[in-house]
């Protein structure tokens, strides 16, 4: 009869045996990473949670005071961003990118986002910089009201260069059905509010990159901080506006620019929007790339935001309340179009998107 195999686990054995953290695997640098970030999850924590770190899963009940409560989904990551962030060490703003990819999309449903869980991946595991990553994540969680319910860590010898690591989001939200903003009540006449974007956000980085290189110089600190300042969070202001004005529609303006993401809010193939490209201030990093990068303007609005991370559309009777709401709120908002149906003769300033 055939003898099972045995194991030998002699003292001789064992000494030329691998283990994990010589394969690249080091799980007490993870353990003390989920210590280190431990406060700054726990300041984000809202009532619905139940448990906290560490667990299989995250539970939360649904939020009090919905009686037909829709569950909103969303996930994003920071895109090539990230590269430059590990190019020149600057780690702690895109946390709240991750954070705020995530929110702002689930934001235009007219949802309350109230879960977030992040992934973080990397070849070998630096603690110093994860926790600067996910306490920015934290940080980006308390502006957008919502709890960081978990996460997970993942330390992939091989996979990464050394020094590299990527991130990605997962948010939940929740609306009130009768509630949700689809864009079916959006019509002709409908004015078109912008909120100010804090730079390029995390969309077009791959361009970005190539100008830099084509510059042939490392950026200063200056243009490091205007390239790299962290996606802003509308979910306040913008909830707080949801509760005194009927929004019709809301654009988030990330990847595509305006020309991919303006058409998606409109339930009507007929409607446009007619944009006074005069009435905003760009930020003077989207000149410098323009100018630096020889890059069109249709390219530029192909591709960037170009100051206005948030656009809403309401009702013309509504403009004057939603202004004043917006700027108690801290916002400045403005003014910059219209929504208008069929193809119109376009004059110079101007850009119909549709």
């Amino acid at each position: 009869m055939p003898q099972p195999p045995t194991s030998n686990h002699s003292t001789d054995n064992q000494s030329n045996g691998l283990t994990y953290k010589e394969a690249g695997v080091d799980i007490e640098a993870g353990a003390e990473l989920i210590r280190r970030i431990g406060p700054a999850a726990k300041a984000t924590r809202r009532p619905e949670l139940l448990g906290g770190l560490g667990g299989f899963a995250a539970m939360a009940e649904i939020p009090a005071g919905y009686s037909q409560p829709v569950i909103v989904t969303g996930t994003d990551g920071v895109g090539t961003k990230l590269k430059l962030a590990i190019d020149y060490a600057r780690h702690d703003g895109v946390g709240q990118d991750l954070v705020a990819m995530c929110v702002n999309d689930v934001l235009v449903t007219g949802a309350e986002a109230f879960l977030f869980l992040d992934y973080y991946a990397t070849g070998k595991l630096d603690v110093d910089v994860a926790e600067r990553v996910i306490k920015g994540i934290a940080a980006g969680c308390e502006l957008a009201g919502c709890a960081l319910a978990g996460g997970e860590t993942a330390e992939m010898p091989g996979f990464y260069s050394e020094g590299e690591y990527d991130i990605a989001g997962f948010c939940v939200g929740v609306v009130e059905k009768a509630k949700i903003i689809d864009g079916s009540k959006i019509s002709t006449g409908d004015h078109i509010i912008g909120l100010p974007s804090s730079g390029p956000h995390s969309n077009g980085y791959s361009l970005i990159r190539k100008v830099i290189e084509r510059q042939g110089k490392v950026p200063n600190d200056d243009l490091l901080d205007d390239l790299l300042a962290p996606t802003r969070i509308y979910v306040k202001s913008v909830r707080h506006l949801l509760e005194h004005v009927e929004v019709h529609g809301m654009v988030h303006i990330t990847g595509g620019g305006f020309f991919e993401n303006i058409p998606r809010v409109f339930s009507s193939p007929d409607h446009g929007a007619l944009l006074d490209l005069d009435s905003w201030q760009q930020p003077e990093v989207f000149s410098w790339l323009q100018k630096a990068g020889n890059i069109s303007s249709d390219e530029m609005m192909s591709t960037f935001n170009c100051g206005l991370g948030m656009l809403l559309l309401v009702a013309q009777d509504d403009v004057e309340q939603t202004l004043r709401t917006l700027k108690e709120q801290g916002e400045e908002p403005v003014l910059v179009g219209i929504v208008v149906e069929g193809d119109i003769a376009v004059t110079k300033g101007k850009l119909l998107v549709k």
